[in-house]
């Protein structure tokens, strides 16, 4: 069963101001858009899972509806300077619950977090440092735990989110103090629905196809201290969780 602690508020029909938190909290006023970023790489692939699951000519909607027009007739490079704004992708997500309604805007968010983590296996993989057959004949959960640290390690050393991975007995807990999928944006419930989405992928792919539970359980633009996405320890079958 799922706790009530860990049970997400619904999501309202807008977004208004800014949030206030994600460790800094003058850098979420859009006079400081470029205060943090992610690696122009990391960009790219966010830019292709857009199209991928939009297509191009709604990107170009989605594109101009968040103001990112310096965006439209070119990716970001595919190199690993930091030069896509935190801004930037708070933008990106905000105009797909504008342009498409909260709840499909967050189904396609969701939807582009699964295609990014598959790009983004695939274009970094020489720098995860997980080697596929010695990785694969771990112990379930050790992979898991293995996985979600290098993760982590990745987004700490290719932009400037700040990651921390905890445990407990029942949940592995990805605790953003610095996100920026809900950057510059405020919601009623959370909302950072592409890292749910990329999570949900790095399961799957790190469990052989395996169902766990996935859900944010608290976000800074819904006025959290940080952002936090809990990922059960027990595969699910059946709608029940598979007992140790």
């Amino acid at each position: 069963m799922t706790p009530e602690s860990t049970k997400a508020a619904p999501i309202a029909g807008g977004e208004g101001e800014p949030a206030r938190g994600c460790g800094d909290a003058s850098a979420y006023a859009y006079g400081d858009a470029s205060a943090y970023a992610y690696a122009n790489k990391i960009g790219r692939i966010v830019f292709l899972s857009l199209e991928d699951v939009a297509g191009a000519d709604n990107m170009r909607a989605i594109l101009s509806s968040g103001r990112l027009h310096n965006r439209l007739e070119s990716l970001p490079p595919n190199d690993f300077e930091r030069g896509f704004a935190f801004d930037e992708l708070g933008r990106m997500q905000r105009a797909l619950g504008e342009l498409y309604g909260p709840l499909a805007g967050r189904r396609l968010a969701r939807r582009m977090g699964r295609v990014s983590f598959r790009l983004g296996v695939q274009d970094l993989r020489p720098v995860l440092g997980i080697a596929d057959l010695v990785f694969r004949i771990l112990p379930l959960r050790t992979r898991l735990r293995v996985g979600f640290e290098v993760l982590a390690q990745t987004f700490e050393r290719f932009s400037d989110e700040v990651v921390e991975l905890r445990e407990d007995e029942e949940y592995f807990r990805w605790v953003m103090t610095r996100c920026g999928v809900c950057w510059g944006r405020r919601s009623e419930g959370p909302c950072c629905d592409l890292m749910v989405g990329l999570l949900e992928e790095a399961v799957h792919w790190l469990s052989g196809g395996a169902q766990f539970f996935i859900e944010e359980s608290s976000c800074i633009a819904a006025g959290g201290s940080t952002c936090t996405i809990l990922i059960g320890k027990r595969p699910i079958v059946d709608g029940e969780l598979v007992e140790d």
